[in-house]
């Protein structure tokens, strides 16, 4: 794989609109606000896709998630960054994704737009170990449970967005 810091990426102004391309490299050095598409995945069982990311991953690094994704690519679209991450990070293909919500993930002055998308993958996987770590497929009463228990350290955007799509199903936090 190639230098991730070299890729490509959109950067937008605060209506999303791309105002600029420059590499991943230099939106995370000037803490230029770009994109990401999110995928929360869950399996036959309802259970949801989580995991600990990468210790050499660009933004938190060794952190939790239940969610799989990443940057968009310039000139790609948040749809098709949805399935292309969602397929690298685990290891199939033929996934279909659907809209959840958008919000500005915003920390310390840096911020990207997430947009959030669901899945249901019923086959295996075979996660992307340059991006994961370790996984589990869990239960929201798990997931839940170890958020309350502090026992995780999530990632913060896929946190916010956690919340976030647990408000919009009309569950608590």
């Amino acid at each position: 794989m190639s230098d991730p810091t070299e890729e490509l990426v959109d950067v937008v102004d605060a209506q999303d609109r791309v105002i600029d391309t420059v590499t991943r490299g230099e939106v995370y050095r000037r803490r230029l606000t770009h994109r990401c598409a999110t995928v929360l995945v869950r399996d036959a069982e309802g259970r949801v896709f989580t995991h600990r990311r990468a210790p050499w991953k660009l933004y938190a690094p060794g952190t939790y998630d239940v969610f799989v994704g990443g940057v968009v690519g310039a000139g790609e679209s948040y749809a098709d960054a949805a399935v292309r991450e969602a397929e690298e990070e685990l290891g199939v293909t033929g996934i279909t994704v659907e809209p959840a919500f958008k919000f500005l993930f915003e920390e310390d002055g840096f911020g990207w737009f997430c947009d959030v998308y669901t899945a249901t993958w019923t086959g295996s996987v075979a996660p992307q170990q340059s991006e994961i770590d370790w996984h589990v497929w869990l239960t929201d009463e798990e997931i839940a449970e170890r958020l309350a228990a502090g026992e995780w350290r999530f990632v913060p955007d896929g946190l916010v967005a956690w919340h976030r799509y647990r408000e919009l199903r009309g569950e608590l936090g």
